[in-house]
């Protein structure tokens, strides 16, 4: 049987950074942020190139194993059949390892490349195939969807399949991230969860959760208490303890802070009014610029093939 067909043309994706739980909504909750890793992608006669610039460029390896390209092998495997050559080049922006889910964006710009030079692609794997493959190779779905979706998602597992829905995030709400300089592996600060937690801290944020989709599509007034967790944070701050100083003293202040995934990145959401006070956070806290702050727009598309040109 013969394997699918080619575009000889080059193709651009576009994907957003993501910021998973928000708080209370642990490997649920996704919100695409307006930062933004793009990538060439080519079919080529024979071999394999990868070229790396920005984020990862001195540390990410150039061949197979790099995530984006073993991504890309696996959705290719979906759609009939592997290239003969590739040519990829990155233009990395999202950070590494911070919570601001670089892993995610890797894994969805590779499959969303791969079926966007696939001749039929979209036909092959469709939307919900794309979440299922992602969430696949990423672990769990929360990142993926916001990634690939877009706005503020929603994701959960249904026999054995990845769901999401998507809402559109106020247009009053503006995110703010602290990025720190120093990493925090995932795998770390998963260790540091408990197998189980009190049923009142499970209760707890279950309502959270359920108020936090109010609070962050139609009334952010109530984000600070929306954004209220008692299942992760706590268990996670001795591996970031600046960040979890950090997230304290904005709250204090009246500010909605959480830390952005499993950190140790803190992201902060407010409004316009809000935003030079959030930001003079990163400088006033524990003495010195521990932080790099940056306002952010919120991202409504997730994914995206663009132009060559754009």
């Amino acid at each position: 049987m013969a394997g699918p067909a080619f575009r000889a043309a080059a193709v651009r994706v576009r994907v957003p950074a993501t910021s998973a739980n928000l708080g209370p909504g642990f490997d649920a909750f996704g919100l695409a942020l307006g930062l933004y890793d793009d990538v060439v992608v080519r079919v080529a006669d024979s071999g394999l190139s990868v070229d790396i610039a920005g984020e990862g460029a001195d540390t990410l390896p150039r061949d197979e194993r790099h995530l984006l390209v073993r991504s890309m092998r696996a959705a290719f495997d979906r759609l009939g059949g592997q290239p003969r050559g590739l040519e990829v080049v990155c233009a990395n922006r999202i950070p590494h390892g911070r919570g601001l889910g670089s892993s995610s964006a890797a894994i969805c710009a590779g499959i969303v490349a791969a079926r966007a030079v696939t001749i039929g692609g979209p036909s092959a794997l469709d939307d919900d195939a794309l979440l299922a493959l992602a969430s696949e190779l990423e672990g769990h779905p929360d990142n993926v969807a916001a990634c690939l979706r877009g706005n503020f998602t929603v994701a959960w597992t249904e026999e054995d399949t990845a769901r999401a829905i998507a809402l559109e995030p106020s247009a009053e709400v503006v995110p703010v991230v602290f990025v720190p300089a120093t990493e925090v592996l995932t795998e770390t600060a998963r260790g540091l969860l408990p197998r189980t937690v009190p049923l009142a801290d499970a209760a707890a944020n279950a309502g959270r959760s359920a108020l936090l989709v109010e609070a962050l599509t139609r009334r952010p007034d109530l984000l600070l208490t929306a954004t209220e967790d008692r299942i992760h944070q706590d268990y996670r701050a001795s591996a970031m303890p600046d960040s979890a100083a950090l997230v304290a003293a904005l709250r204090t202040e009246g500010v909605p802070a959480v830390i952005s995934g499993a950190g140790p990145t803190v992201l902060a959401l407010t409004d316009e009014a809000g935003v030079q006070k959030v930001l003079g956070f990163a400088g006033d806290h524990g003495g010195g610029p521990v932080f790099a702050a940056h306002r952010l727009e919120l991202d409504r598309t997730g994914a995206t093939v663009l132009p060559l040109g754009v």
